[in-house]
């Protein structure tokens, strides 16, 4: 995940201001009955690959897309078969932001891939993009490794992060369909992040878990900044990640088309 490099400078600048405001952390009201022709607001299709993460606050059920983001599902599934993930912590809590894990280490200065830690290159596929609800995989850049590895995040922004005209606006002169424009303005997300981080899958189910997850206590440092940190208090565990095909064992059928609460 990188803040710093925004192919949309004006709407990120305002989506990190609104987020350096969140003081007061409240789960937010997202709407669970938007009507969207984007792939990551249809629900999933019987025997899509789907992953169920059984973590310390609840259940998280996303759909994967290996034919938009092959390299990232991949290493994704193959980490996850191994048990890479078991109790593994979420080690970033950033409020209207993300929260980010998938670090063995639970620094998040690590990670690993499936080919012998060699990282993979950027998947950016046209149709997905940073809405509420997206999973990611963390690109690192800098430094001696630029790509992707074990590391992955939910995008937790919240539902009016891209409410402004003038917001949309930007984003249809930068080249964003109309339903697109429409999905961000319903369910908020991170624009400026499209095309510089991969989006292999999507929250069908367990949205309020990972909005959970990103009103937790986290520690301040001795200037009084937030480090993003989870207290051990309030650690979240990744207690398991199970890969499947929809809609997956336990799951009630009747309550799994929504994408985003």
């Amino acid at each position: 995940m990188r803040k710093s490099l925004c192919l949309l400078p004006a709407l990120a600048l305002a989506l990190l201001c609104a987020c350096g405001k969140a003081d007061t952390k409240t789960l937010p009201t997202r709407t669970a009955d938007l009507i969207s022709t984007e792939r990551q607001f249809t629900a999933p299709s019987d025997g899509d690959t789907i992953a169920i993460f059984d973590t310390s606050l609840g259940e998280v059920r996303a759909v994967l897309y290996p034919d938009a983001a092959p390299m990232a599902v991949y290493n994704f599934v193959g980490l996850a078969r191994s048990g890479y993930y078991d109790n593994t912590i979420i080690w970033r809590s950033e409020y209207g932001f993300a929260v980010q894990g998938g670090d063995a280490t639970g620094t998040g200065t690590d990670g690993s891939t499936i080919w012998s830690n060699n990282p993979y290159p950027l998947e950016a596929d046209a149709n997905l993009k940073h809405y509420a609800g997206a999973l990611c995989a963390a690109f690192a850049a800098g430094g001696d490794v630029t790509g992707g590895n074990s590391q992955f995040y939910f995008v937790t922004a919240l539902p009016d992060s891209v409410s402004t005209a003038d917001q949309q606006a930007e984003l249809t002169a930068n080249g964003y369909t109309d339903a697109q424009v429409a999905a961000y303005a319903a369910v908020g997300g991170l624009p400026y992040l499209d095309n510089t981080d991969t989006v292999f899958g999507q929250v069908y189910q367990g949205m309020d878990v990972v909005d959970a997850m990103a009103c937790v206590d986290t520690v301040k440092d001795e200037d009084g900044n937030d480090t993003f940190r989870p207290t051990e208090e309030a650690a979240i565990t990744i207690n398991s990640v199970t890969i499947t095909t929809y809609p997956g064992p336990g799951a009630d059928t009747a309550d799994s088309g929504s994408n985003v609460g």
